[in-house]
């Protein structure tokens, strides 16, 4: 899909990932919509604060996207962390930490997902595809590690069903698609000593680095561009595999 012209709804667009995602289309020529709980500061980016997690709030975001020009791309950044293990020093943890990370990673994704898809299988086909949605997952999908249960588990949702929707809007011609990325230089990890971030790097087998947000919004185009990705996972890690901890 030729992304000049399009409308494009990032999630968690105000920074790392989401930041780096909007920038790279919006210099492809979409016009790109950035919902965030907070407001981003780039010039190309028009941003609309929101909650993934609120029906009405999202509707606003996608209708203001595909008010603009027709909405054709839709990427979903916005996802939370915490770490914490099942059975702690203090006991059980509380089932609505679990909960809220499920809500925001998954749930989140998935409110996007179905009210962006509802509105680009209306707009016209532009050649054989309406749209494309990306959704991230994470490594730990796989090899999640001690103490990201509830991470896990919301990465893995995102993950299993990435084919299910593929299959259900393939009659709209629209592709889904999800990315995992493995260890990412974002602000999250920012908080980190440089040592921390350092060591995490060194243990990506090639390159030996952390990944950079710009390359996760190359992947992003590269998935728009190419019209043959669907339904499919891709990691994005440099060959890591995760240890328990």
């Amino acid at each position: 899909m030729q992304i000049a012209g399009c409308s494009a709804l990032v999630t968690g667009a105000a920074s790392g990932l989401g930041a780096a995602t909007a920038e790279a289309l919006a210099a492809a020529g979409a016009y790109v919509v950035g919902f965030d709980l907070r407001e981003g500061e780039s010039d190309h980016v028009t941003y609309v604060t929101g909650d993934v997690t609120d029906e009405e709030q999202v509707r606003a975001a996608v209708q203001r996207a595909n008010d603009a020009v027709p909405l054709r791309i839709v990427v979903n950044c916005a996802g939370i962390i915490g770490a914490e293990r099942a059975v702690g020093r203090e006991g059980a943890q509380p089932l609505e930490h679990f909960e809220r990370v499920v809500r925001v990673n998954l749930v989140g994704t998935f409110n996007v997902t179905r009210l962006a898809a509802e509105v680009m299988q209306t707009v016209e086909p532009q050649g054989e595809e309406r749209g494309v949605i990306v959704n991230t997952a994470s490594v730990a999908a796989y090899e999640g590690q001690i103490g990201q249960p509830a991470y896990s588990a919301s990465k893995g949702g995102v993950a299993a069903m990435t084919l299910p929707l593929a299959r259900e809007f393939a009659r709209s011609g629209i592709r889904v698609m999800a990315i995992a990325p493995g260890i990412f230089g974002t602000p999250m990890m920012s908080s980190l000593s440089r040592q921390a971030q350092d060591s995490l790097g060194a243990q990506v087998p090639h390159p030996s680095r952390l990944g950079r947000p710009e390359e996760f919004g190359q992947l992003v185009q590269n998935i728009v561009e190419n019209p043959m990705l669907n339904g499919e996972v891709i990691r994005l890690d440099g060959a890591i595999r995760m240890g328990p901890k």
